[in-house]
């Protein structure tokens, strides 16, 4: 039992049917060479004679498949299965939403030629050559898209260097961004449990408590003790005033 084409294949062939080609194309020569670039495909049919066949369809520049892969990184699940080789149809709406469609619509938005001198367009080789194209579509999605100018590895490559530089997302349990908290980052805050309280300051040590520490003087002037008729003299110095009283 055959199994069903991919939509991606599907989806061909009836971008083909809109162009005018006729598939399948039995009988109408053998695809002897067959290759895929950006905007073009180059064949070779062997019918009788070597004919050489060229299909044009525009590919998209550098600005449009920046603009086409910054949509599709922007959804995870996108480029997962691309990334796992996988084409999925959402890709096609996104292009579409760009105003870059994947598939043709219409025969002016390609351009048929080959070297036989049939005068109907398309001929016979160029059925055969699309036939060929399709089978190498169903196998393999990206034809598509190396066709609009991305080849398997560049838009791979693309896709995950702009999910390494992509600006982190505010984790799921509220906490603001590393972004957006930068310029704060290496501020110190107040202590674990004491948000909200007042700021503490540790007890600033009297200018004149190093008299305190002092051994008793063997002399008295006037009576008075020396450390207390020096402790006037420290706190002038420190720009203190007015009396205070000596630590015991």
């Amino acid at each position: 039992m055959t199994e069903p084409l991919p939509w991606w294949a599907t989806r061909f062939i009836r971008a083909s049917t809109a162009i005018g080609v006729l598939l399948p194309a039995a009988g109408q020569g053998h695809v002897v060479a067959l290759a895929v670039g950006a905007g073009r495909v180059d064949a070779e049919v062997q019918d009788g004679r070597p004919h050489r066949v060229r299909v044009g369809l525009t590919a998209f520049g550098k600005a449009e498949w920046a603009a086409i892969t910054h949509a599709l990184a922007a959804t995870a699940s996108l480029t997962v299965q691309l990334l796992g080789g996988e084409l999925p149809r959402e890709v096609e709406q996104t292009c579409k939403a760009l105003r870059l469609p994947l598939f043709p619509s219409s025969a002016p938005e390609v351009s048929l030629d080959c070297t036989c001198p049939a005068a109907e367009v398309p001929c016979g080789h160029l059925n055969a050559v699309f036939t060929a194209l399709v089978a190498r579509v169903a196998e393999d999605p990206f034809t598509i898209l190396a066709l609009r100018g991305r080849d398997r590895e560049a838009l791979l490559e693309e896709l995950k260097n702009r999910l390494i530089s992509a600006e982190p997302l505010h984790p799921d349990d509220g906490s603001p961004a590393l972004t957006d908290v930068m310029a704060t980052y290496f501020d110190s805050g107040p202590a674990p449990g004491l948000a909200g309280a007042a700021p503490l300051h540790a007890p600033r040590t009297p200018v004149d408590a190093l008299l305190d520490q002092a051994p008793p003087f063997p002399i008295t002037v006037a009576g008075d003790e020396v450390p207390e008729l020096l402790r006037p003299v420290y706190r002038a110095l420190a720009g203190e005033h007015g009396p205070r009283s000596s630590v015991s």
